[in-house]
């Protein structure tokens, strides 16, 4: 009888181990949980987030409770960049930043990064491109040996820099919400898909992205490098750099030419910046309008068809985690010209000089970019990183690299296929609940602070 009792429990913890193998194996082949519900905040901590997306700083502003504005910075509200559509939208080239990226080197082996402000609240914080070469140097070229021949190299300038434009964050708290087992689920899918097409002796359509991985192991989702893993890092870094605003989760920003610049208190406490991100969550989600004539409504139809069928949706995922209509897939793609010289990529140095320390491997190149939602796309003009593509069909031709077939696909289209294209992007449309931003003040920076604006 023991024996029997012994056998029958055996059997039950084999079973049972089966099961767990069984649903540890669907769960990894699943595209994990879609997002359930909207994104949600209490209105009074909503309107508390709001009048902190639109106040206009100051030095020592009675809001803050450290030094308010500063001491460098590259705008005095978050609507100051982020507007069009609405209080919340994308922004123009006119507050664009100045990012920049220093290649690591055999005695700085980390990548380090920044942005070149515009403004600052006393003349001696003042930043420059110019100050950047006295912290990363070129690196002098010569001769090196490898394989026993001797090489010359050319001179390294291991400083890239980039103008950055500002995107919409409508539907941010959306974005947010999708798990990165859904973003690596969907590439999975892609890369599946790809393969087999391959396999089948078809080698057109893009190339395949890549997540970009964090070294804390998260999957970033914000910022043009997909630098950012949730929204509330995306805030706070936005807070601390673009205008000098210390939160609970980063110091503000120092002046670059001050490295002795003291710490202060943050300028945000944990209230203010958590209404801050609740505010930004609960922004709502851009639109698809339906056109009102059948005429438009037809065209609009064909368009997201030609869409599709030329290759754009491979990237550009209408539907994601249960989010419908985002028309992103969250991976890194290289969009350079790689008939250019040196790829198109911008590059650092001479672009035929050789970095003499690798990025890292998980690290985004200079050429690559993840992929922009385009839910919204027709009020968030202009396009790209840079804001270098003022319309939408000025954008769709510059895809190259990775996109490059896609593109010439694009162009093959007859003209009224390409319009139709065009047509159905117009109908992204920003969220119509959206408040509309209000009119710059009239008070210059110039004035609030006594100084000018540099570059």
């Amino acid at each position: 009888m023991g024996d029997y009792n012994l056998d029958r429990t055996r059997k039950k913890i084999a079973w049972a181990m089966a099961g767990l193998c069984a649903a540890g194996a669907a769960w990894v082949a699943s595209p994990g949980l879609p997002v359930f519900r909207a994104p949600y905040a209490r209105p009074e901590v909503k309107l508390a987030g709001l009048a902190l997306f639109e106040h206009e700083w100051q030095p020592h502003d009675p809001m803050a409770r450290g030094d308010g504005l500063g001491p460098v910075f590259n705008a005095k509200s978050c609507v100051a960049c982020h507007f069009q559509g609405g209080v919340g939208g994308g922004g123009d080239n006119k507050h664009n930043v100045l990012a920049f990226q220093a290649h690591p080197t055999q005695d700085r082996p980390e990548v380090k990064g920044g942005l070149v402000h515009k403004f600052a609240v006393e003349n001696r914080f003042f930043e420059k491109t110019s100050e950047l070469s006295k912290f990363f140097p070129v690196i002098p070229g010569g001769i090196r040996v490898e394989s026993g021949c001797s090489v010359l190299t050319l001179d390294f300038d291991p400083i890239h820099t980039e103008s950055v434009n500002s995107t919409a964050l409508f539907g941010a708290g959306w974005l947010d919400r999708i798990s990165g087992k859904s973003i690596r689920h969907e590439s999975m899918k892609t890369t599946v898909a790809k393969i087999g097409r391959e396999l089948d002796s078809d080698f057109g359509g893009v190339v395949l992205g890549r997540p970009r991985i964090l070294p804390d192991g998260r999957l970033g989702k914000f910022g043009w490098k997909a630098q950012f893993a949730t929204l509330e890092d995306f805030v706070a870094a936005a807070c601390a750099n673009e205008i000098g605003l210390g939160n609970p989760m980063m110091p503000q920003a120092k002046p670059l030419v001050r490295s002795g610049y003291p710490d202060v208190e943050p300028d945000l406490d944990r209230d203010q910046f958590r209404s801050l991100v609740a505010f930004i969550d609960t922004l709502e989600r851009p639109v698809e309008i339906t056109p009102e004539s059948p005429g438009e409504q037809e065209e609009a139809a064909r368009g997201k068809e030609m869409f599709a069928k030329v290759g754009c949706a491979a990237c550009h995922t209408p539907d994601m985690g249960g989010v419908a209509g985002v028309y992103t897939d969250f991976l890194l793609h290289r969009l350079d010209d790689r008939s250019l010289p040196g790829g198109g990529g911008g590059g650092y140095g001479p672009t035929n000089a050789t970095p003499p320390v690798p990025l890292p491997e998980a690290f985004p190149l200079e050429e690559e970019w993840k992929t922009p939602a385009l839910w919204g796309v027709a009020d968030s003009a202009p396009y790209f990183h840079d804001g270098g593509s003022p319309t939408l069909e000025s954008a769709i031709l510059r895809h190259m690299g990775d996109a490059e077939q896609i593109t010439r696909a694009y162009k093959h289209l007859p003209a009224s296929d390409r319009q139709a294209v065009i047509a159905f992007l117009r109908i992204l449309k920003a969220p119509v609940e959206a408040k509309p931003a209000p009119l710059p003040s009239k008070t210059t920076l110039a004035q609030a602070s006594g100084v000018e604006k540099v570059r």
